[in-house]
């Protein structure tokens, strides 16, 4: 393995390698060494309680679930990721680690080691899931004074967008030069983004992933969010995947669409007629009845319950339906091979390798258990009521009572993560927002 990496670092002529590990927020975190450093490494080192950092720099206070003594784990670099860094002013290599104790097993908490886990259940059985997600993320003004509202960049006509431009060719024209970037940057990484879209809010964009191995594509949104970035800093303004960033606009999601083959590569949702098989209808059942308690994986922060709204393209309840975009579990117009279900839930700012585990753990149950759906929704599921956690707290609940789903997931991790959200929320609370100094301050 560290041979196939060291020739391909050699024939690139890369000078230093960045060692990329997700962290509980989807982030990287890692090292930066030179090249002759990383051929001749046999492991590095890193102290696994970077998982449970939150994402304000701050640690939980109860840490029990990782060892007191702040123990380093082995990092081992998976040559399938590795990738240049196209925006480096040398040349750049990053490529992404898996974390293993001392003893070689893997770090059960770490995010990438959770997703495996849950693949590893659907070889077990001789099935391999496909993924496709759709991720959207606004280009905001830059904003260094986090006191002031995030306002709309200003495109090539030297002007804010001040009216939602749905599917807009010319409304996405204004940010050719970034987003020609983004591609630019994308196919030397071999990140496999398709369709690009103006979405409804201002300057919102969302864009779709080629379907492919469940892994791969949580690598690439990975990627992809620290490419986005990079690109709009360059061009002086900034891109953000937060959930509700803006009042007034919606929020921005990361749809997944799924689908199961089994080894021959038959689609296991569909019969030759085009039928929905019970496969199917089991694994939207199983997404029906775990996804409250999954909420906090499809919605890990604070901000992520504003998007959770009637009337602003995102789901308020787990029905589903076909074609239909009002409901949670949306069944698209399909073929018998491309039969699949897009999980409208999660949102942008979830970490991918999570929300994909949590949501391919929810349908495993599902099919496992022979659950079967409710009735397919014909009109719109905002008629119906709210199904979906209001709240990370009431999230963070549902995930500590659903034994099932941590069987799945693994005890210490959903520990970890329940220590670190919760963390996050107590900070949050902290804080006194402007809303309440202008509606409380002297009416109360």
């Amino acid at each position: 393995m560290l041979e196939s990496l060291q020739s391909w670092l050699h024939e690139r002529n890369i000078t230093e390698v960045e060692c990329l590990i997700p962290d509980m927020t989807g982030n990287a975190r890692g090292k930066i060494i030179p090249a002759d450093k990383f051929a001749a490494e046999e492991g590095m080192r890193l102290p696994e309680s970077l998982f449970i950092q939150t994402v304000t720099g701050e640690w939980p206070d109860d840490a029990s679930m990782v060892d007191p003594t702040e123990q380093d784990m082995i990092l081992r670099p998976d040559p399938q990721t590795v990738r240049l860094v196209p925006w480096a002013d040398e040349p750049t290599a990053q490529v992404i680690h898996d974390c293993y104790d001392q003893q070689g097993n893997p770090i059960d908490i770490s995010p990438r080691a959770v997703l495996r886990k849950i693949l590893a259940l659907y070889e077990a059985r001789e099935w391999r899931p496909v993924v496709a997600p759709e991720l959207e993320f606004f280009l905001v003004k830059q904003n260094v004074d986090p006191d002031y509202p995030l306002e709309p960049p200003v495109g090539r006509s030297g002007r804010q967008e001040s009216a939602r431009q749905s599917f807009s060719i010319d409304a996405i024209n204004e940010f050719d030069p970034v987003l020609n970037d983004i591609y630019d940057y994308c196919e030397l990484q071999a990140i496999e983004v398709d369709t690009l879209v103006h979405e409804s809010g201002a300057a919102q964009m969302e864009i779709n992933f080629a379907h492919g191995d469940a892994l791969s594509l949580s690598d690439q949104v990975f990627l992809f969010k620290r490419t986005v970035r990079e690109a709009a800093l360059r061009h002086g303004i900034y891109a953000t995947f937060m959930a509700k960033p803006m009042a007034g606009e919606p929020g921005s999601s990361m749809h997944i669409h799924h689908s199961i083959v089994d080894v021959q590569g038959r689609n296991l949702f569909s019969t030759d007629e085009n039928e929905y098989t019970p496969a199917f209808l089991s694994f939207i059942a199983g997404l029906q009845a775990y996804l409250p308690s999954a909420m906090s994986l499809f919605a890990p922060n604070v901000n992520s319950y504003r998007r959770i709204a009637k009337h602003e393209s995102a789901p308020i309840n787990t029905h589903w339906g076909y074609d239909n975009r009002t409901v949670g579990l949306r069944v698209p117009m399909c073929t018998p091979t491309s039969m699949r279900l897009e999980n409208r839930v999660a949102g942008a700012d979830a970490n991918p390798y999570l929300a994909i585990a949590a949501s391919l753990a929810c349908g495993y149950l599902g099919i496992i258990e022979n659950l079967e759906p409710s009735d397919a929704v014909q009109d719109s599921g905002y008629d119906l009521p709210y199904g979906l956690p209001r709240s990370l707290e009431e999230a963070l609940r549902h995930l500590s009572e659903c034994e099932p789903l941590q069987a799945l997931l693994g005890e210490r991790f959903v520990r970890a993560y329940a220590a670190v959200k919760e963390k996050e929320y107590e900070t949050f609370l902290r804080v006194i927002s402007s809303w309440e100094r202008e509606f409380l301050l002297l009416n109360v």
